[in-house]
């Protein structure tokens, strides 16, 4: 039976709405049509029209009386939530947003991965939403300058790679001159006049991008910051924005190169079994040269991944975990663009659109490991974020919209999802070595990160003690922890010094999933049943960390 709605649901779904309506790139990710052809307003007036909302969402939570446990839950996700927007944007954190992975400049293009193609009124949508392009780059661009004009830009090293990002997509062959290009609907070719206004469309947002490169070079990289660490104030806010949770970074750092040395030792005993007395990189070195573990191309990659992530599904589904048939469907992509970056994007809610996990293979990179790669469709798909996001997204009865489709923190997901690499493992799916090799080799670099994240944004000493972290010794740093491509451990880097707080909250967001059913599994005792402890946790959808705590105890 649906839970009839509460005043604090109330709040919640009219918040929603308001968020929906405010941003069409939020609307498209959660399928909610009408906002098709445009993109978000990114401007400093935005922002602060956003605080102001925030504040009087507060205002109501706070005068609302909850009638159950799910509105308490509802009310302390949603204050904490609020509360630490408003204290990073009070921060000055709005006006230096420019990172690798995730700022406007790659969120405004992002969105069109997710919206629709398959009608011709779809494309008029798209072109709609391409000549957008320029406003919204405008708007980031007033942000930006705020920044400049205060002595408080973004570190260089993140001006001078999105300089180098917007020449990608500015590039002849770039993405929206591609995208057009390619434009046709599920029954076939669109007429000519309509291909003519996306080329034009596509030519617009292309030119756009030009110029906001020329602002980056010529006017945001002269004043950029030379200081690539954060400061403990900003990370402090970031790292509980992230994780969820409110940490001791001093203590969290000196945990994260235990555990970086444990999972390493884990990882030399693995090898061991793969090739009697090699080390990690000669295991790594032979299974490199095993032919019936490689891939090669991304068709070959792209179905890989799915016949991987069908398997999971059906075996998980008959004893592990409750998996209702729409959460059962899930599409592996080649995404369109080439970062490096692997991701998961959540179904809409009417799951028309179903959960989708992207690769974003860099240039140049045509052979992939299955060794390597197996624990990451595990991650993205079922039972990582898939199984998560799907779920909350699925449980209408009993979660409001806003907690179904708004709420998550990267500690919940990401250390979710860590989390279920490891159960996998604990559940014999990876009991081949070379699969539980390439386990620990993301648990190694998610530990490392850790360690590296937190070192360089505090200014923590070298580990061997030769001076303060820096850019040259992180990079060392991951390529001697992380068996990679060296183009890979760049962009990763590169993440981590324009993205404070977000890497750690993989391991950490781990540490606390653990810590949670190990206290839960203590107090039950012979009576603890994990299947149903994780359908109850997973059930009260993407929590920070602290609230999930909270909403576990009640």
């Amino acid at each position: 039976m649906a839970r009839t709605p509460s005043q604090i649901d109330q709040i919640a779904d009219s918040y929603l709405d308001w968020l929906a309506d405010n941003s069409p790139s939020f609307a498209t990710y959660i399928g909610r049509s009408g906002a098709d052809d445009k993109l978000d307003d990114e401007s400093p007036e935005a922002h602060a029209q956003a605080y102001a909302k925030r504040v009087e969402v507060l205002a109501q939570l706070a005068a609302a009386e909850p009638v159950d446990d799910t509105d308490r839950v509802t009310r302390d996700a949603m204050t904490n939530d609020l509360q630490l927007s408003n204290e990073t944007h009070d921060a000055g954190l709005w006006h230096r947003n420019l990172n690798v992975i995730a700022s406007p400049l790659q969120g405004i293009r992002d969105i069109f991965d997710l919206s629709a193609t398959a009608t011709e009124q779809n494309w008029v949508n798209l072109a709609a939403r391409m000549r957008a392009v320029r406003g919204a780059l405008a708007g980031y661009q007033a942000c930006l300058q705020i920044g400049l004009d205060s002595n408080d830009a973004p570190a260089r090293r993140q001006v001078e790679q999105g300089i180098t990002q917007v020449a990608q997509l500015t590039a002849e062959n770039g993405f929206f001159v591609e995208f057009a290009a390619n434009a046709k609907t599920e029954s076939g070719e669109l007429p000519a006049e309509l291909k003519a206004e996306l080329a034009a469309a596509a030519a617009d947002a292309t030119d756009a991008y030009a110029q906001f490169g020329t602002f980056l070079k010529d006017h945001l990289l002269p004043g950029a910051s030379k200081e690539d660490a954060i400061g403990r104030e900003r990370y402090s806010l970031l790292s509980r924005a992230f994780v969820g949770a409110k940490l001791d970074l001093d203590e969290t750092y000196e945990w994260g190169i235990q555990e970086l040395a444990r999972v390493t030792a884990e990882q030399e005993a693995v090898a061991k079994q793969i090739k009697p007395g090699a080390t990690v990189l000669e295991a790594i070195e032979f299974l490199n040269g095993d032919e019936s573990r490689k891939l090669h191309g991304t068709d070959e990659l792209q179905k890989w991944m799915q016949k991987l992530s069908d398997r999971a599904v059906e075996e998980l589904g008959k004893s592990h975990f409750d998996i209702a048939e729409p959460i059962r469907k899930l599409e592996c992509m080649i995404a369109p663009t080439q970062t490096g970056g692997i991701y998961y994007t959540g179904p809409s809610d009417d799951f028309s659109r179903p959960g989708r996990m992207w690769w974003s293979v860099p240039v140049g990179v045509t052979e992939f490991d299955t060794w390597r790669e197996t624990t990451t469709v595990y991650h993205e798909g079922v039972p990582g974020h898939h199984l998560q996001v799907a779920q909350q997204v699925y449980n209408k009865d009993e979660l409001n919209s806003w907690r179904r489709l708004a709420s998550w923190t990267s500690g919940h997901g990401e250390g979710w999802a860590l989390y279920a690499e490891r159960l996998m493992a604990d559940l014999g799916f990876l009991d081949d070595p070379a699969d539980r090799l390439g386990m620990l080799d993301g648990q190694r670099m998610r530990a490392a990160r850790v360690v590296l994240d937190i070192g360089v944004h505090l200014g923590k000493p070298r580990l061997d003690g030769t001076g303060i972290w820096d850019y040259d010794y992180a990079l060392n740093f991951m390529l001697s922890n992380v068996n990679m491509s060296p183009e890979f451990v760049a962009f990763e880097v590169n993440r981590y010094f324009g993205w404070p707080g977000q890497a750690p909250s993989y391991k950490v967001g781990q540490r606390i999933w653990e810590q949670l059913r190990d206290e839960a599994a203590a107090k039950a005792g012979a009576n603890f049943d994990i299947k149903a402890w994780h359908k109850r946790a997973l059930d009260l959808g993407g929590l920070s960390l602290d609230t999930l705590r909270y909403a576990l105890s009640l």
